[in-house]
């Protein structure tokens, strides 16, 4: 497993997080410190920048991963869970409602940090097999 194919992974993971995080806990937080208002993590170009950040980022980790372990449902779910994001981004809120937007975010979100889970353990399996059939430093 390449190290940067594997941070990706992992950066991969953690926006899905806070992607989700946004859409869960913003409101509450607003509601708590109503100062956070003020702050763009609110509007629709959060959704945006997130998207720009995340497509790069997980077409990079997952196509580099799939080279190596050859499971394409990897890139399916992942493929998925880009296209859901990015539509709930550009397009969720004027399409189908705040609520279908968020529904379509997390779902978004969880499909593509399912996807670089899976990508990161077949990964880690499959530099473990090639460790076992020679010697590894």
């Amino acid at each position: 497993m390449n190290k940067l194919q594997q941070n990706s992974d992992k950066t991969a993971m953690g926006l899905s997080f806070l992607c989700a995080l946004h859409c869960l806990a913003l409101p509450f937080a607003i509601i708590l410190v109503p100062s956070l208002a003020a702050l763009p993590l609110a509007d629709e170009a959060f959704h945006v920048w997130m998207v720009f950040v995340v497509l790069p980022v997980s077409i990079y980790a997952l196509t580099i991963g799939i080279k190596g372990h050859k499971h394409y449902r990897v890139l399916l779910i992942g493929g998925a869970g880009l296209a859901i994001l990015t539509v709930a981004a550009f397009w969720g809120h004027d399409l189908f409602g705040h609520g279908v937007e968020k529904a379509m975010t997390l779902l978004g979100a969880a499909l593509i940090a399912y996807s670089h889970y899976w990508n990161y353990r077949l990964s880690q399996t499959e530099m473990n097999a090639a460790c076992d059939q020679q010697t590894c430093k």
